[in-house]
């Protein structure tokens, strides 16, 4: 989760929803290179957290211990 008080990241990253001001919820997953791996343009509050789980193993991603 990022908080963004000032908007200097929903900017760049593209999710900023300029009439209202809001950041749309999506997920970014980031590699250690800094590069964007996949994103989540369909976050479900919900179940977030398995969602989140679930892609980072797609991606290969190891657990940490």
């Amino acid at each position: 989760m990022l908080g963004d008080p000032d908007k200097t990241a929903a900017g760049p990253y593209g999710v900023l929803i300029p009439l209202i001001g809001l950041a749309k919820r999506w997920t970014f997953y980031i590699g250690k290179d800094g590069r964007i791996l996949f994103i989540d343009k369909e976050v479900k509050p919900d179940s977030a957290g398995a969602d989140v789980a679930k892609k980072l193993a797609e991606l290969g991603i190891p657990k940490r211990k």
